[in-house]
């Protein structure tokens, strides 16, 4: 997770260098930068009631270039980088969907329940023609979905009760917009009175009803009280411009962050005195000021702060942001850093997607589960100071050129998401290519592995966990049984409650504890041929018994597991007279021989101190009922029970994972005993 997160961050940074890399390029050629504000009289026409039409500005009644160039004045600066995004959105000739609205509940879930947006819905009476044509109805609806509303149509023939309950005998046009300024309050549903069906007309209507929410000051005493005034909003924006009405922009954003941030129309049009706004410092028409506790923002002076809805929005989302933009956000991010598994996986390609599957439902279902408390916690009513403490934090942090930036490059990317994809792609490719040459270098060989072959140890994998349960947790190899006997398979179709049986693997078998048994004053032939050695170095002489007892373990075991189940292997004879008995014979049906009896050499006493520690004191192997010799070959299981080496092995290797003493699992570790005493029927000392 750590490394994926890493990759992230440092996609991030690659972003803000590549976007930087572009101004530069840009102002190479050109000699200008995004901030660099644009003279409107050397803008032609076409390209002024473009900036008019993206902030929201009638200019039906301005034939006149210098009228439509003095709205553009009036309404704020204009920017190379506004200037490129609204000529880029006038050429992009998308069509923008609008809802089909099926009845009275559908009418009800998107229009009236909706409590922080606008909607414009065409209502069509039965048996009559729309009141707005196809052509012209489909400019408004792009015109208007620039500002956030949204559009559809209701046809009374799919529901005629509900458009008599509610008058609609011909038709109409309606519009949706809250009818409170407090957030997710009720909504208001107004009829188009007007007489003129045009695109122009329609529009001047619904922007008059949006800016009619706007509180508009008009004179310097309104605006002294207002400005010293403190009530339950923290952010307040103002516009302080010589304009009729606010731009539409303006209007649509105040009907979005309804509760959060309060909008406020200074209109200086006809002030004769305008000192107390020089004294608030004020001093260039027009201005959008933000007033915040900490001090007053001046909108419009930082890279990306544009006079559009997408930049102010941006702006005041990561001022004020809601529960559900964090959760948005979070949703994004995690998501990014799950995709990062298809690059850092390596192997075969269906491999890798399903990695990536299972890791995106596992990061997502994660993130669910982890915002239900933080939900639970918001909903506290002592963590009022917490909530302030940290909205301020976010105006402290997001006021400063460094986020300023950031939201300027969100924007470009969000603006260019095929850009935005395919480097995400050129650095997952990086990734993959350094990551694939690092497993090469410390020879990795699923880096090689191909589709069929990984496809083949996955049915494998899941055939073993199929038909047996899982018996631990532990992340054991899998070895199938299909593959050396296919008559398994029948069997256990014969059978049905050997499916019940767990498959564990005998891997754990090689790091059972393995020693020699010693008696006190003899010497094996082995310990005299390593004489030589034990002079050199004695603390040296246990390492080299546990080596050479390795050695012969990997030995026996290799001829344990090459060899037939039926073929029973041997102890040599002068290190261990262990026999092949238990294949006969049950452990619990040799009652009458007690375990840890010395029935031999009874003249010796054990050498207890070459034995593990945390093994119990006997003399006896239970499985093969044989005495220990001196020099042969003991293991040990985790419950503490000791026993000649070839005879546990082919015990466990038999499938029966457990201690034939005390039936605990020969898989599964065991606190150790606190203090080893040898057994009541051991020789004492």
């Amino acid at each position: 997770m750590w490394l994926k997160l890493f990759f992230l961050l440092l996609y991030f940074l690659v972003l803000f260098v590549l976007a930087r890399f572009f101004e530069a390029i840009v102002w190479y050629e050109t000699g200008i930068f995004a901030t660099q504000l644009v003279d409107p009289v050397a803008l032609s026409f076409k390209k002024l009631k473009t900036i008019l039409e993206c902030r929201g500005l009638g200019y039906s009644g301005l034939p006149e270039k210098k009228d439509v160039r003095e709205l553009v004045e009036k309404s704020g600066d204009l920017m190379e980088g506004e200037l490129y995004s609204a000529l880029k959105e006038e050429e992009a000739s998308e069509s923008v969907s609008s809802t089909n609205f099926s009845g009275e509940m559908h009418f009800y879930e998107l229009v009236e329940d909706t409590k922080d947006g606008i909607w414009l819905v065409q209502v069509i009476a039965n048996d009559r023609s729309p009141l707005v044509g196809k052509i012209h109805w489909e400019k408004m609806v792009k015109k208007v979905s620039r500002f956030g509303i949204r559009t559809g149509t209701f046809n009374c023939s799919s529901d005629p009760r509900y458009c008599r309950r509610r008058g609609w005998v011909r038709s109409t046009l309606i519009m949706s917009v809250p009818q409170t300024s407090t957030s997710k309050g009720k909504v208001m549903l107004k009829e188009y009175s007007g007489r003129k069906i045009e695109v122009e007309h329609i529009f001047k209507w619904i922007t008059a009803h949006a800016a009619s929410r706007i509180k508009t000051i008009y004179n310097a005493e309104h605006l002294k009280e207002e400005w010293n005034k403190s009530d339950q909003y923290w952010l307040k924006i103002y516009l302080f411009a010589n304009l009729d009405q606010p731009p539409a922009f303006f209007s649509a954003l105040s009907i979005k962050f309804t509760g959060r941030v309060e909008f406020i129309f200074v209109n200086v049009e006809n002030w004769d005195n305008k000192s107390y706004m020089t004294d608030i410092g004020i001093y260039n028409m027009p201005s959008y000021i933000l007033r915040t506790p900490e001090g007053i923002y001046r909108y419009g002076n930082h890279t990306g702060e544009f006079i559009s809805l997408q930049a102010m929005d941006s702006f005041l989302r990561s001022l004020q942001p809601e529960v559900n933009d964090l959760f948005v956000l979070s949703l994004v991010l995690v998501n990014l850093m799950a995709w990062m598994d298809l690059f850092i996986t390596q192997g075969a390609t269906i491999k890798r997607f399903v990695v990536l599957i299972s890791t995106l439902g596992t990061y997502n279902s994660l993130l669910i589960i982890s915002w239900l408390p933080v939900l639970g916690f918001l909903q506290l009513p002592y963590l009022d100071s917490f909530y302030e403490y940290s909205l301020k934090l976010l105006r402290y942090s997001n006021t400063t050129t460094l986020a300023s930036w950031v939201r300027a490059d969100w924007m470009f990317y969000s603006s260019h998401p095929a850009l935005f994809l395919s480097t995400y792609l050129g650095h997952g490719l990086l990734i993959d290519y350094f990551e694939k040459k690092r497993r090469r270098n410390n020879n990795n060989d699923e880096v090689n592995a191909n589709n069929l072959e990984w496809l083949s140890s996955l049915w494998d994998w899941y055939t073993s966990y199929l038909f047996h349960p899982i018996a631990s947790f532990q992340n054991f190899p899998v070895e199938s049984d299909w593959d050396e006997d296919p008559d398994l398979f029948l069997e256990r179709l014969a059978f049905p409650d050997l499916w019940l049986h767990p498959l564990i693997p005998t891997d754990y078998i090689k790091n059972l504890p393995m020693w020699r048994f010693k008696c006190l004053g003899v010497q094996s032939e082995e310990e005299v041929s390593e004489g030589s050695q034990d002079t050199e170095n004695d603390s040296e002489s246990e390492n080299t018994y546990t080596l050479s007892s390795e050695k012969e373990v990997f030995e026996d075991k290799q001829s344990v597991f090459h060899n037939s189940p039926g073929r029973a292997s041997h102890c040599d004879a002068e290190a261990c007279s262990c026999a092949n008995k238990y294949c006969q014979t049950s452990p619990y049906e040799r009652k009458g021989r007690s375990y840890g009896s010395y029935n031999a050499n009874e003249d010796m006493e054990p050498d207890w101190l070459t034995w593990p520690a945390d093994m119990l004191h006997c003399t006896e192997c239970v499985v093969c009922l044989e005495n220990f010799e001196n020099g042969c070959l003991l293991m040990g299981l985790p419950c503490g029970h000791v026993f000649h080496q070839n005879c546990i092995v082919m015990w466990l290797a038999g499938g029966r994972h457990c201690c034939p003493v005390c039936r605990w699992p020969s898989y599964k570790k065991k606190q150790p005993y606190a203090q080893h005493q040898p057994l009541s029927n051991d020789v004492p000392s």
